[in-house]
């Protein structure tokens, strides 16, 4: 059995990270951790990211975090600057349009082509020698100790660990096998997700525009492409998923409008049904939960990885505290310290994307009104507006 003073489950874009933070940090006497990363996928390198690439924002807190985590190198030569936001209401003359340059910022948030953004830290990851990468298999069975946590892998190899890290998105075999309490609400709702072509430039700008299926938003990519999220009624999904390319940009050029102009080509289409899926308590014994293990958001406010990244970073910083003060890094009182600093942001953010959810996917005639003078107010309030900004730059 190898003993690693932290294991990764999950090699995505949150355990990634963590597992490159964790890297740099030293204990009392100067050596450095060990961490094992178990990835159930074999990545492939050397392929364009493609049409079809999926991608995340960023807000422009969350560069400053991977800035700190020394990481930012390994992401800028593949983001897209979000220079201008314009959020709209379908049907209504209400908008809300939001500058990088009204606030003395470069970007208002990066968007990331996971893809490329995949392959770059895989390839970083396999430079560090104080990582050690399980790949092509998973977690069968773990055990809970006084002093550690062991685990059995499905390619028959044993590891133990001082601190044992979900990071495996919201389907985590860590979460399953604790049988942890969750708080779950249905949307009522799917997300297509593409990427596509328009006929003017995006130049940097993103859209949020609320329907009353729900919102559809577009994000800027390289190439002149568009990432869209579209939210839509389940059935609706279903429907659209069904259609040829040119009848679906049809249906999505009327949800849209022509802010772009028309809509020209469309990648593969994907889909996946909306839920709250919440961990009410990310934290067990040695075990802690980070990014879509702990909670898995509605997309409609771009939250769901800035939200995980800060886990991230509050974990590394608790590690490190740890460290500093020789601690065992697994201990109750070593993970107490994150746990009641990741209590607060954690319920903000899914109570506000729940509350977003529920009144901007409403097809209430008096709700839709209420939405349009709210977005008309914010338009001519600077405060509101600043402070609305700000917070969606990840910042008080």
């Amino acid at each position: 059995m190898t003993h690693y003073d932290v294991v990764i489950n999950g090699g995505g874009m949150a355990g990634s990270v963590l597992a490159l933070g964790l890297s740099q940090l030293r204990n009392a006497s100067g050596e450095e951790l060990r961490i094992a990363l178990i990835e159930r996928t074999t990545p492939t390198f050397g392929q364009h990211p493609g049409f079809d690439a999926r991608s995340i924002a960023l807000a422009a807190h969350s560069r400053t975090l991977l800035e700190q985590l020394g990481l930012w190198s390994a992401f800028a030569p593949l983001v897209t600057p979000i220079t201008h936001i314009q959020v709209s209401d379908q049907g209504h003359v209400g908008q809300l349009p939001m500058r990088a340059k009204d606030y003395n910022v470069d970007a208002l948030g990066y968007v990331v082509e996971l893809s490329s953004a995949g392959e770059a830290l895989y390839r970083k990851l396999q430079q560090i020698k104080n990582i050690t990468l399980y790949l092509g298999t998973e977690i069968v069975q773990f055990e809970q100790q006084l002093a550690q946590v062991e685990i059995q892998l499905s390619d028959h190899r044993a590891l133990s660990a001082t601190l044992l890290v979900a990071a495996d998105g919201s389907q985590s075999i860590v979460s399953q096998q604790l049988n942890l309490a969750r708080r779950q609400f249905d949307y009522q709702q799917s997300a297509i997700i593409a990427n596509i072509t328009t006929a003017l430039p995006h130049q940097g700008a993103a859209f949020e525009r609320f329907t009353s299926e729900g919102p559809v938003a577009l994000l800027p990519m390289s190439e002149g492409r568009s990432s869209l999220v579209w939210c839509v009624g389940a059935d609706r999904a279903q429907s659209l998923m069904t259609l040829d390319a040119a009848a679906f940009i049809k249906e999505l050029q009327h949800a849209f409008g022509y802010r772009l102009g028309k809509i020209t080509q469309v990648g593969a289409r994907h889909h996946y049904p909306l839920l709250l899926d919440e961990v009410v308590r990310p934290w067990h014994h040695r075990v802690v939960l980070v990014g879509n293990a702990a909670h898995l958001l509605h997309p409609i406010a771009g939250q769901g990885f800035n939200l995980g990244l800060r886990d991230v970073a509050a974990l590394i910083k608790q590690v490190n505290q740890a460290l500093a003060q020789q601690q065992d890094i697994g201990a109750y009182g070593s993970l107490s310290g994150y746990r009641e600093g990741r209590v607060a942001d954690q319920h903000t953010i899914v109570t506000a994307t729940t509350a977003l959810t529920l009144v901007f996917s409403n097809s209430d005639p008096l709700l839709a009104v209420a939405r349009n003078m709210g977005l008309m107010a914010l338009a001519v309030c600077p405060l509101l507006k600043n402070k609305l900004a700000w917070r969606a730059m990840g910042k008080e």
